[in-house]
């Protein structure tokens, strides 16, 4: 697909989204303190930076991204349904570093990333991110090209928590220093909002048959991927989208590659999973 800006919609009525604040300061740092306490021998570590540093981290992995974000998704969606004026944007994006800088910027200037998502196009990709250089969408580039890039997005993204939460805990310590507002401060930290959003990655026509499809949505889904785009074309003849003369497959072979990405998401607990077939 072309790279663009995307408005993603759907019929459905799914489950409310997952909080996205973080979990509270002083009741993870009591708990902390409570574990500490219990082994003589952590009496060096800290109960606050242990909080710190938790919070700081708070996606352990890309299946806890994939999860948090479909849930997002599906609300975003319901939404759309409910009034067509609450569409998402999904800003196109070929490096963890321009992705970070996009959602920084974003957050900065509308004070949230409320439905923000990054888009992963496979023309992008080939033109941009191939080993062998600047390729056309024809699905030439290293078929784990796209997973290797949410990974990369979601590090940007998370460092980008890091950075702001760590800013935020400055901010606190000045408080409690100079005597400032600590309630405050420590409440700008439980209200913290994430850099981390939806990705919608482009698997082009799934790099081969259904269980190609299915190895391949698995390696997106475990990097942080909550919503797969699949085009119908023979994946040997793959073009451009927008181009005229396309190879388009059987519909049952489609919809076997369809069904081969849903079950990687079953597999993997993404129960909600969103995927944005296009024929």
């Amino acid at each position: 697909m072309c790279s663009r800006n995307n408005n993603l919609f759907s019929q459905s009525n799914q489950p409310e989204r997952k909080d996205k604040t973080m979990s509270n300061y002083q009741e993870t740092q009591n708990a902390f303190a409570e574990l500490i306490g219990q082994n003589q021998a952590w009496n060096a570590i800290s109960p606050e930076y242990a909080t710190r540093m938790k919070l700081q981290n708070r996606f352990k992995t890309g299946l806890d991204i994939a999860k948090y974000t479909a849930g997002i998704m599906r609300k975003d969606m319901a939404e759309y349904d409910a009034d067509s004026a609450q569409y998402t944007q999904s800003l196109g994006c070929w490096h963890g570093f321009i992705g970070q800088q996009k959602m920084i910027a974003i957050k900065k200037h509308q004070k949230t990333t409320d439905k923000k998502y990054l888009y992963l196009s496979g023309w992008m990709v080939a033109a941009l991110r191939s080993e062998f250089g600047p390729l056309p969408d024809q699905s030439m580039h290293e078929k784990t090209s796209v997973a290797d890039l949410i990974e990369e997005l979601y590090t940007f993204l998370r460092q980008a928590d890091a950075r702001e939460l760590g800013n935020l805990f400055k901010e606190l310590d000045n408080a409690r220093a100079n005597g400032g507002d600590v309630a405050a401060a420590q409440a700008a930290i439980d209200n913290f909002e994430t850099h981390v959003v939806p990705i919608i990655a482009d698997i082009d026509a799934g790099f081969g048959n259904e269980e190609a499809t299915y190895l391949l949505a698995k390696k997106f889904i475990e990097a942080g991927a909550c919503c797969i785009q699949i085009e119908n074309q023979v994946s040997d003849a793959k073009q451009c989208g927008h181009q005229d003369g396309k190879v388009t497959v059987p519909h049952e072979d489609f919809l076997a590659k369809i069904n081969a990405v849903r079950y990687a998401f079953l597999e993997l607990g993404v129960d909600d999973g969103v995927i944005v077939a296009i024929a």
